[in-house]
């Protein structure tokens, strides 16, 4: 495997000057750029990094022609809709494509800033992008990278496609998104139409799930290892466009819709609301540097760029993944689990002391073993989600890491301590947190034996013991998300324990093979908008981890 460090100090192909990454896929690397090889005034442009495995390099110089030479016919077909490659050149061990200047914000951004579309709006995108497989597949001419990194949306609400011509450019099989491969792509089989058809249903799961229908392992062999053998997770936020995504989703591709009936799915749920796919829109935006010098602006010149590229430097080392053939191994990867919506989770509610709570939720992949969330106190209001899981390092003052006997490590406020442990064989543990004087309550439950579905385990396993306790209320609906790249939902409820109305914040998740975590904060209901208490979920959540690490 190579290692490309390239820093914007430097210039590609002695021309273009890297300003600001915009776009990572698993080994793609999408970057504003200008080109200051075009005279006394620089332009803007896109420069995508591939990675490429060590026995590529000899086709590079093939893969550079096909490229431009795709992009040539794609821009006859599709004017305005896909992006045109004006260069591709190897160099440092990478394949830099050129694109023309995209007026637009990336798909996978405008997700990631704004979370999950509605099925109106992921129609109307979907609907754009028909029309440019429509026209290239009527000509011969695969995508076979498609992925929301490879779309921009533009300010009026069409969509500009790049990526034409990688697909099988290389000796390297599915260079830049796994996690979007088709079941047939990931067998290594001839990629076809039937394979964007599908990356079309991911990218459309993608939209209203917020996350894709098979998650990014870690390494593109056990992404691609996880896309042809694992079962799709059935869609809950779809609505109308449900069947049409688990119809495009299907592994045999001789089974997945049509064009035809695609478009007639997706244009029957935009006539149910046209509007609603419009107004949630946003303009998009440039960053950094690019705010005051877009295309056409006064701003624009060699002298302004300078000042923006002085923001932007800085060092990148890129990993360049080999193509890889699906390999056992285990699960890893950092999805983005976003922090719940105003976390709590009452560590010591009705039926949890006793041992007679059911298996908690679930989310991702982590150790040999995992708990599920289990009943605790609940009440209304709505909750802020905490943030993303990060490396356990940097803990805020006034906290101390906890490595505990069992595997797992988090960090807690300083002077807690474990206050109660109950286990029942190896199959269940459950151990609560906190400290003398402070009503806030910790609990973290393992358990094995849980579903495949993590909203499916708090619903029809945990609520149903809650309920029985002292007057019980769910805040919201239960959320499915990821969490530290694994399928989690949290559950958020108040309820009276011991004469005191608790408010608590559940998220489990799962880890494989039945086995699930789950973490439960609780407080008083009156200081659960307390910033301090808001701090310490928000800490939590980013430091817990399910191993030893």
């Amino acid at each position: 495997m190579g290692r490309a460090h390239v820093s914007t100090h430097q210039l590609v192909a002695g021309r273009y000057r890297l300003l600001e990454i915009i776009q990572r896929e698993t080994n793609r690397i999408c970057w504003y750029a200008e080109d200051i090889g075009t005279g006394e005034v620089s332009r803007p442009c896109l420069v995508t990094q591939v990675g490429l495995p060590d026995n590529a390099y000899e086709t590079v110089g093939r893969a550079a022609a096909r490229l431009v030479r795709t992009s040539e016919n794609m821009a006859l077909l599709c004017p305005g809709r896909v992006a045109g490659v004006v260069d591709a050149v190897e160099e440092a061990g990478t394949l830099w494509i050129v694109n023309e200047w995209i007026d637009g914000t990336p798909l996978c951004e405008l997700l990631s800033e704004q979370g999950t579309f509605n099925y109106v709006r992921a129609a109307r995108v979907g609907l754009e992008l028909l029309d440019v497989l429509d026209a290239a597949h009527a000509e011969g001419i695969p995508h076979g990278e498609l992925s929301p990194g490879q779309v921009f949306v533009r300010e009026d609400h069409s969509i500009v496609v790049t990526g034409y011509g990688l697909a099988g450019a290389t000796l390297a099989p599915r260079l830049t998104a796994p996690a979007y491969a088709s079941p047939e792509q990931a067998r290594d089989e001839r990629i076809g139409p039937a394979a964007d058809l599908w990356a079309l249903g991911a990218i459309l799961y993608t939209m209203v799930e917020g996350r894709p229908p098979f998650r990014d392992r870690g390494r593109p062999e056990n992404t691609l290892k996880g896309v042809d053998r694992l079962p799709l997770r059935t869609p809950v936020r779809a609505g109308p466009l449900t069947q049409v995504v688990q119809g495009l989703l299907r592994k045999d591709s001789r089974e997945r819709l049509t064009r035809p009936v695609v478009r007639e799915a997706l244009t029957r749920a935009l006539s149910e609301d046209p509007d609603a796919g419009l107004a949630s829109v946003p303009a998009p935006r440039l960053r950094g540097a690019y705010t005051a010098v877009r295309p056409g602006s006064p701003a624009w010149s060699r002298r302004t760029m300078v000042a923006g590229t002085a923001l932007a430097v800085v060092t990148v080392a890129v990993a360049v993944l080999a193509a890889t053939q699906g390999l056992p191994g285990g699960e890893s990867g950092d999805d983005a689990a976003d922090s719940p919506a105003r976390p709590p989770a009452s560590a010591t509610s009705p039926g949890e002391g006793s041992g007679s709570a059911g298996p908690g939720p679930s989310v991702a992949p982590s150790p040999t073993k995992s708990p599920s969330p289990e009943p605790s106190p609940p009440s209304p209001k709505p909750t802020p989600t905490p943030t993303r899981s990060a490396p356990a390092t940097a803990l805020p003052p006034g906290f101390d890491r906890y490595q505990a006997p069992e595997g797992f490590s988090v960090a807690l406020p300083e002077g807690w301590k474990r206050l109660d442990t109950d286990r029942q064989g190896d199959l269940r543990y459950r151990v609560v947190f906190g400290a003398d004087g402070d009503h806030r309550t910790l609990a973290v439950t393992y358990s094995e034996g849980v579903g495949p579905d993590p909203v499916a385990v708090w619903r029809d396993e945990v609520e149903p013991n809650l309920k029985q306790s002292g007057d019980y209320e769910r805040i919201g609906e239960i959320r499915a998300t990821t969490y530290q790249g694994r399928e989690a939902a949290d559950m958020e409820w108040t309820a009276d324990v011991g004469g005191a109305r608790v408010h608590t914040f559940g998220r489990g998740f799962l880890l494989g093979e039945g086995r699930s975590f789950s973490l439960r904060w609780s407080t008083p209901d009156a200081d659960w908008e307390d910033g301090a208490n808001q701090e310490a979920l928000r800490t939590v959540l980013k430091t817990f981890r399910p191993g030893s690490d």
